[in-house]
């Protein structure tokens, strides 16, 4: 029986947008819980983590929040760290995709610790790689890879006990398609494997999806990091920076089901989802739906299911 936490971190702190504060109650109420249960999973609910209020304040040397971002990111650390020494899966429940410094950070610790290699599969529509003097915005939802490859603040890129966080290699970005000027020569630059649209559509999900995971083994921990603006805004329209062009429902789903088939996935950022933008909690729905998919569910039973059966 897989031992799974839900850890909810209600704050859009890093966003442009205000509303995902709202995503961990809208996945409660989507049913995550027992979406998981369903599967054989032992599911513990640790309720909301607590941290500052949204000030709304315009950048300070180029950061939006940043106090209040660490503070967040500190208490994702701490919830995360706690549940994987425990034996757990933890599971992410946002919030904005700021947080994922802090969740990384603990996963990345863990792994060291544990002798494990760390794979990063990030799925969405933006490269987060920004920083200080690239982001148009300030907003730190869109610097937490470039924070935890060593690239922001001490205080977001020192958060674990190693420094960087991860190196450029442990990640993989899939389902690109909004990046900045100064994101695009900075990726090239430290070497981060991306999986753009165009790539997507030249060959593949299934063909990205081996080469994203090539190399996972037996001592690799596997975590997903899925900005739910990753999909099409068409079928989840309840995100606060939607892109048009992304993946296709099936498409989606075609990622979490391998991802699943790798045997390797320890943890999870499911970031967000705003549900003040959503329609009948549709987006929601999907992201459960989604998170089926990364614990087995399929149409038929595949050979390593039957196999285990």
């Amino acid at each position: 029986m897989r031992q799974v936490s839900l850890i909810g971190a209600p704050t859009d702190v890093g966003a442009s947008t205000l509303g995902c504060r709202l995503g961990p109650q809208a996945l409660r109420v989507a049913g995550i819980g027992p979406a998981l249960e369903s599967f054989g999973c032992e599911v513990r609910d640790v309720g909301d983590l607590s941290g500052p209020p949204n000030p709304v304040l315009p950048p300070v040397d180029g950061y939006r929040h940043l106090p209040e971002v660490v503070a967040w990111n500190r208490a994702v650390f701490e919830a995360v760290g706690s549940e994987l020494a425990d034996g757990r899966m933890p599971i992410l429940l946002g919030g904005d995709h700021c947080l994922a410094i802090g969740s990384i950070a603990a996963v990345a610790d863990h792994c060291r610790r544990a002798g494990k290699k760390l794979r990063v599969i990030w799925v969405d529509a933006h490269a987060d790689f920004n920083t200080a003097e690239l982001t148009p915005s300030g907003n730190i939802h869109g610097m937490p890879v470039a924070c935890l490859t060593g690239h922001g603040p001490d205080e977001l890129t020192r958060i674990g006990a190693h420094h960087p966080a991860m190196t450029a290699d442990q990640i993989r970005q899939i389902g690109l398609r909004s990046v900045d000027p100064g994101e695009k020569r900075f990726l090239r630059e430290q070497g981060v494997e991306v999986f753009d649209m165009r790539y997507l559509d030249e060959i593949g999900m299934r063909a990205t999806m081996q080469r994203a995971l090539a190399g996972v083994g037996e001592d690799t921990h596997v975590h997903l990091s899925l900005d739910l603006d990753f999909v099409d805004p068409g079928i989840a329209p309840g995100v606060g920076t939607p892109v048009q062009g992304g993946p296709t429902y099936r498409e989606v789903h075609l990622c979490m089901e391998m991802l699943a088939d790798s045997g390797r996935l320890g943890s999870i950022d499911l970031v967000e989802l705003n549900p003040a933008l959503d329609v009948r909690n549709g987006t929601a729905l999907l992201a459960v739906d989604l998170v089926e998919s990364l614990f087995g569910k399929s149409t038929l039973l595949r050979l390593h299911e039957d196999a285990a059966g």
